[in-house]
């Protein structure tokens, strides 16, 4: 199986340099990862350096909280588009989904499905904050509202992917949406156990490392 194929190759920590963004294109290029998922003020320079290759720039929206409007949301997918970004992972507003509001959690995701205007959409549920009943709900508003994936996890919360959490979300969306597995895949153990479980993208800034069969010590 081609796992770098599956890899979105990953740097969102706030002290990320521009030597660490151009390293990590070089090796998203050198192992042909599906992407680099950066924050937004990396999407220009990394699609100059990835221009002209398979390896995808994707970016991250209303991250790492998902607490922003929907407006601003749709803007910053906008924007990202605009700055040469191929996927979207947005955040959702986790405490509105707590709070039992999914009206106002769909409208989110569909602000910015609607904003990326057929741009591949993952939305990040933060799993580790949520029931299985609340994971169910979630993945079932973003398949209504026509997201492409649903995504575990931000990295930044307090856990990540999980087998059982992936397969719940593969169950519930089917073969309508793609599950990606962030945070937590230390191993390549790890990466084989989320894929059976139905993930077939893996959020990791240690996807060199698993793909090589090394332990990485990273939680993202």
């Amino acid at each position: 199986m081609n796992y770098s194929g599956m890899i979105d190759h990953t740097a969102l920590k706030p002290d990320t340099t521009k030597e660490q963004i151009t390293q990590l294109c070089k090796e998203a290029k050198e192992f042909h990862f599906a992407s680099v998922c950066v924050n937004p003020t990396w999407i220009q320079y990394c699609a100059t350096l990835l221009e002209a290759t398979e390896v995808k720039v994707c970016t991250v929206i209303g991250f790492p909280l998902g607490a922003n409007t929907s407006a601003t949301k749709a803007f910053e997918t906008t924007n990202a588009i605009e700055n040469g970004a191929n996927e979207i992972d947005m955040v959702i507003n986790i405490g509105a989904l707590k709070d039992g509001n999914t009206a106002l959690v769909k409208a989110d995701i569909e602000a910015v499905v609607e904003a990326a205007k057929g741009t591949c959409v993952k939305v990040i549920i933060e799993t580790c904050l949520l029931t299985k009943e609340e994971i169910v709900t979630v993945c079932t508003l973003a398949k209504e509202a026509k997201a492409t994936f649903v995504k575990t996890s931000t990295g930044f919360s307090t856990g990540g992917a999980t087998v059982e959490d992936v397969a719940l979300m593969k169950q519930t969306v089917g073969e309508d949406l793609e599950v990606k597995a962030s945070g937590g895949v230390r191993t390549f153990e790890d990466m084989e156990n989320v894929v059976k479980a139905g993930a077939s993208r893996i959020g990791t800034s240690s996807g060199c490392k698993l793909v090589n069969k090394e332990v990485s010590t990273s939680e993202y």
